[in-house]
């Protein structure tokens, strides 16, 4: 399978993608095309694992790899998350299930795509012959820092160095990080927003005296972003695990649709979901959920794309972003792969924070996607009464695609024209990673201190409590620096010495 930029007219390999991590001029790699996965295929999975259905589903991109070794590297991969199947689907109510992404070593959903990222990355190296050194920089508005520093921590012939707005990340998420083991890993804090992280890190990369600089350090630089494919398409086996798991327990019928509701910053997981949908699965329609920062909402209601706005810190943290990097890729898609209209559009953007699509370009979208906001309130209330109705505690970020989802269902429920189908809402992190906002919901109690959150929350709910966040209480702080976001290089310098 070859990969095409966004932006131009380069074709690589799956290993050259995944290796450089970013197309030139900025642009995103994308696969080719989409392969299909058909009825028969889709039967034919049903009684896999979740590790032999991604290795099925990652081999149509990524063909140049070993297919045994990519199945093998899968399953090592998930054997280090909590119970039998990494992404369990447990059924709420009548026609409504939650897909639970957050049992892996860092308890979130981003363990599900960097957890096998580092043998994608050292196996492409070998695949083309890369001798350097990988120096990964990632910018986190909270769960992927810590999901790339656990994956990579020891490695050897790798550095990982993570940026993450000093406080715009939850305490538990900060604490997390900044007391990561291995002498190969760095954090760094930054003084402003996700947004500022981002395109720091994204300079770094478009940068030439800075990738000169790095290669004479006899390094190469890629990102463990989801602006690489890598860490990309492992979240496209969720959807189709999901569904067939459906499927096997007779709540649906194999061809029947099905929508999920994502909770949506950067785009990546839920344009995992649309990829997906391309390839075959039978996906009604993706509800983008946001929070207060809804500039995806406003995206798909009107096809403007406006960044210039006020930026909130809310309770979930990880959806507070005004530059979602994956919406490059769907606006690749809803011009027709056009790669200049869509340079242009990011060029826009870059200069003006705004772009804008057609009308037969939006429309064309809200045939797969419908967007909404849920404010703080609404995210409160709605942890609150799901606990309280079924017992189920969820963090904020699912909070607010539950509460999505929920109005979403009502509003079919009221238009006699519309199909009402089953909806899956993406969970992506455990009411642990944002103790006191949760307990909050659930209580309306304040606390200070991270780990009364946890505590109160477990006596609470008698929801375990993750090893990974038990871990974290007595651990040093191990890195404290802070830097703006213009000396984000200098810190990365200082990093490789």
């Amino acid at each position: 399978m070859n990969f095409v930029s966004t932006r131009g007219e380069e074709r690589v390999s799956a290993p050259e993608a995944i290796v450089r991590g970013m197309a030139g001029g900025g642009g995103l790699f994308v696969p080719k095309r989409f392969p299909e996965v058909s009825k028969e295929e889709l039967a034919d999975m049903l009684p896999l694992d979740y590790p032999e259905r991604a290795a099925r589903i990652l081999g149509k991109y990524f063909d140049e790899y070993d297919g045994e070794g990519l199945a093998a590297a899968l399953r090592a991969a998930y054997a280090k998350f909590e119970g039998n199947d990494p992404a369990p689907l447990v059924r709420m109510e009548s026609g409504v299930y939650m897909l639970e992404l957050f049992h892996g070593p860092t308890c979130a959903f981003k363990d599900m795509a960097l957890s096998v990222f580092p043998y994608l990355l050292k196996e492409g190296c070998k695949l083309l012959g890369v001798k350097e050194k990988i120096l990964v920089a990632a910018a986190t508005s909270g769960d992927t820092g810590k999901a790339a520093l656990e994956a990579f921590a020891g490695k050897e012939g790798v550095k990982v160095i993570v940026f993450y707005p000093e406080e715009g990340v939850s305490k538990m998420q900060k604490l997390q990080m900044c007391t990561q083991d291995g002498e190969n890993v760095n954090v760094v804090a930054v003084r402003g927003n996700f947004d500022e992280c981002q395109n720091g890190v994204k300079k770094i990369f478009r940068s030439e005296k800075c990738n000169a600089y790095i290669k004479e350090k006899g390094y190469l630089l890629t990102s463990a972003n989801s602006i690489n494919v890598g860490r990309l398409l492992p979240q496209v086996c969720y959807y189709f695990s999901a569904y067939l798991d459906l499927v096997s327990a007779d709540q649906i019928k194999m061809g029947e649709k099905v929508d999920f509701c994502v909770p949506t910053g950067n785009f990546g997981n839920i344009l995992a979901g649309y990829y997906a949908k391309r390839m075959g699965l039978p996906v009604g329609t993706l509800l983008c959920a946001s929070n207060k920062n809804c500039v995806l909402t406003d995206f798909f209601r009107t096809g403007i794309y406006d960044a210039k706005r006020p930026f909130y810190r809310t309770m979930s943290p990880s959806m507070d972003i005004l530059i979602s990097s994956n919406l490059e890729r769907l606006v690749f898609e809803a011009s027709g792969r056009n790669t200049a209209l869509t340079a242009e559009r990011m060029k826009q953007l870059a200069s003006t924070c705004r772009f804008s699509l057609p009308s037969e370009e939006i429309s064309g979208l809200q045939e797969s996607f419908y967007a909404a906001t849920a404010s703080e309130d609404d995210t409160v209330e709605c942890i609150y009464e799901f606990f309280e109705e079924y017992g189920y505690p969820m963090d904020t970020h699912t909070g607010v695609a539950m509460d999505v989802a929920q109005k979403y269902l009502e509003k079919i429920e009221d238009d006699t024209m519309s199909e009402k189908r089953p909806m899956i809402v993406v969970s992506t992190a455990s009411p642990y990673k944002c103790p006191q906002d949760v307990l909050y919901a659930l209580t309306g109690n304040d606390v200070k201190d991270s780990f009364k959150g946890v505590k109160r929350i477990h006596l609470l709910t008698a929801m375990k409590v993750p090893e990974a966040i038990k871990s974290v209480r007595y651990k040093p702080i191990r890195f404290k620096t802070a830097v703006s976001p213009d000396k984000m290089f200098s810190a990365l310098q200082t990093f490789l010495g």
